[in-house]
């Protein structure tokens, strides 16, 4: 009996608001590829709806956020809620950067999946992923 073929995880990654600093970001994609993923990387300075509009239309399961500015109670939540004002809850979001403890509890809370903070290992997104996504890559 012939299998169905597995649908690769897409992801796209982005860098929301004035933040400049993407060696991060690019690093972590880097890594997703490696281990298998669809990366989609939209650039620098991209906005909540900019992050949507991409990740609808490259047809993304995850998005990943990046953010070093200090802006992440605003700009993270955003993202999940232009994902819900157009009906894509279903679309997992993650994000990195310095973001303090305290924060990563409201902030999953308000419905971002997990935060990765600077020091992460690549390998334990990777694996954060494979878990979350026992079907791909």
């Amino acid at each position: 009996m012939a299998q169905a073929p597995v649908k690769h995880v897409r992801i796209v990654m982005a860098k929301v608001g004035l933040d400049g600093h993407d060696r991060g970001i690019k690093v972590v994609a880097r890594a997703l590829r490696d281990a298998g993923y669809e990366v989609i990387y939209t650039g620098l300075r991209q906005t909540p709806e900019m992050v949507v509009d991409a990740a609808l239309q490259e047809d993304a399961q995850v998005i990943g956020l990046s953010l070093h500015s200090g802006a992440h109670m605003t700009l993270f939540p955003a993202v999940v809620e232009e994902l819900r004002k157009r009906d894509a809850t279903d679309i997992v979001v993650f994000g990195g950067g310095i973001v303090p403890d305290e924060d990563i509890v409201e902030l999953k809370q308000l419905g971002v999946a997990e935060i990765f903070t600077p020091g992460t290992p690549l390998h334990d997104i990777v694996e954060w992923l494979r878990h979350r996504f026992p079907e791909g890559p």
